[in-house]
C-alpha cells in the first residue's frame, strides 16, 4: 500500500513541478497529511482507477517475474537433471528402456493429484511405449486416507505391478469413494484381482512401509513439498500443469535424443 501511495502522491505533484524523490514525498507527508486526504476527497475516481492501474501492474511484473524463474529452473534442470533413485522391484507403468521417465510423487486423496492423473492418462496415450511411468508416495498430513491408499499399492504391487496401477487408476477414477476408508480400498483391490489374503499380510510389511518413506524423503530432497510434483527425465514439474506444459519438455527430451 505504501508503494501505491508514494504513486498517487507523486502524480499529483507531478502537475506542478518536477517529480518528486520518495524523501520528499515522506517529508511532505510527515509535514501535512492532508496533502493526501485531500487529494483522496477531491479526485476519487481518478486515484481509484491510478490504483487498480498500478496493482494489474504489479501482478503483470510478478507473473513475468515467476515465468521467468520457472524457465531458467527448467533450463539448468535440462543442463543437470534431478536423478531419482528407480529401484529394481518397484512397480513400473510401461517399458524400462522407454526414453521418458514420468515420475510423480503423489496423494491418492489430493484434488490436484486428480488433475495430474487426467494429464498423465493423456501423456502416456500420446507417447506411448516412448514413456513409462512411476508412481511415487508423497501423502499429505492432512489426507487421511492417502497413508491407507498407499500401502495398498505398495502391498498389490508385491504381487503384481500391472495391478498395482490398475489399482492406481480405479482410485483416481473415483476419488471421492476414498471417504468409505477401507472399504473401499478392499472393494477396489479385490476388483483388480489382487490376492487379499496375501495383501492383507503385506499391508504392515517392512517393505511397503520402507518404499513409502523413501519416496517421501526423496521428494522432499527435491524440493516437493505440495503435490503433485513431476520429474521428467530429471526436469521438475511443480503442480497440476496442463498436458502441453509435459509435452514440451517431452519433445525437447525426444529431440535431442
Amino acid at each position: 500500500m505504501r508503494f501505491f501511495t508514494y504513486i498517487t502522491l507523486a502524480g499529483a505533484l507531478f502537475l506542478t513541478a518536477c517529480a518528486p524523490t520518495n524523501s520528499q514525498i515522506k517529508k511532505a507527508l510527515k509535514e501535512d497529511s492532508s496533502i493526501l486526504t485531500d487529494a483522496i476527497k477531491e479526485n476519487p475516481s481518478e486515484i481509484v482507477d491510478a490504483l487498480n492501474q498500478a496493482f494489474r501492474l504489479a501482478q503483470q511484473g510478478q507473473k513475468k517475474k515467476q515465468e521467468d524463474e520457472e524457465k531458467k529452473a527448467i533450463e539448468e534442470e535440462f543442463n543437470n537433471p534431478k536423478k531419482p533413485e528407480i529401484v529394481s522391484g518397484r512397480a513400473i507403468h510401461g517399458s524400462e528402456n522407454a526414453p521418458i521417465t514420468l515420475i510423480e510423487y503423489s496423494d491418492f486423496q489430493c484434488p490436484f493429484c486428480q488433475r495430474g492423473f487426467n494429464t498423465v492418462q493423456k501423456v502416456l496415450e500420446e507417447y506411448g511405449d516412448k514413456v513409462r511411468f512411476i508412481y511415487k508416495h508423497l501423502p499429505l498430513p492432512n489426507h487421511p486416507h492417502a497413508m491407507p491408499a498407499a500401502r495398498y499399492f505398495e502391498a498389490i504391487a508385491m504381487q503384481s505391478g500391472e495391478k498395482a496401477y490398475k489399482f492406481h487408476d480405479a482410485v483416481f477414477s473415483n476419488q471421492a469413494g476414498l471417504g468409505d476408508g477401507e472399504k473401499f480400498l478392499n472393494k477396489v483391490a479385490a476388483k483388480v484381482g489382487a490376492d487379499m489374503g496375501r495383501l492383507k499380510k503385506d499391508l504392515a510389511s517392512a517393505k511397503v512401509k520402507a518404499n513409502i518413506d523413501a519416496d517421501m524423503e526423496e521428494a522432499r530432497k527435491f524440493g516437493f513439498s505440495g503435490t503433485p510434483g513431476f520429474l521428467v527425465n530429471g526436469v521438475s514439474v511443480r503442480g497440476a500443469y496442463p498436458f502441453d506444459h509435459f509435452k514440451e519438455i517431452i519433445d525437447r527430451h525426444l529431440g535431442k535424443k
